[in-house]
């Protein structure tokens, strides 16, 4: 089995099969909280603003399924910053499991910032 098919099989897992309905909209906001809780030590502005989070997908039974990326595949949090991820979603209350993956395409670009992630920074 190739790495794309393990991903995609445990996506599907998390999702809770083929047929899971609506997100819970109010989870959804509250992991999204989590997520908004994350910092890249070396910039002032949380992942979820910084637009490292490129997927996130939750199933009615409360499986979280996150794809993100880091600014450069150099970053020196590239060992730990996933993990942190994993451990502020599932300290959410309604959250079942937590699936967390580092991705690299499409490489991140300063346009996929929010604008106050831009304006914190100084880009505007």
């Amino acid at each position: 089995m190739s790495e794309a098919e393990r991903r995609d099989e445990r996506l599907h897992q998390l999702e809770g099969g083929p047929d899971s309905g609506a997100e819970n909209t109010e989870l959804r906001a509250h992991v999204i909280s989590a997520l908004e809780s994350v910092y890249d030590p070396e910039i002032p502005v949380n992942i979820y603003e910084m637009g490292l989070i490129y997927e996130l997908r939750i199933s009615d039974s409360g499986n979280v399924a996150i794809q993100m990326t880091l600014t450069s595949p150099a970053c020196p949090v590239a060992g730990s910053l996933p993990g942190e991820v994993e451990t502020q979603v599932r300290q959410v209350e309604g959250v079942n499991d937590v699936s967390v993956e580092l991705v690299w395409d499409p490489p991140w670009t300063m346009e996929r910032m929010s604008e106050a992630a831009k304006l914190e920074l100084g880009f505007l």
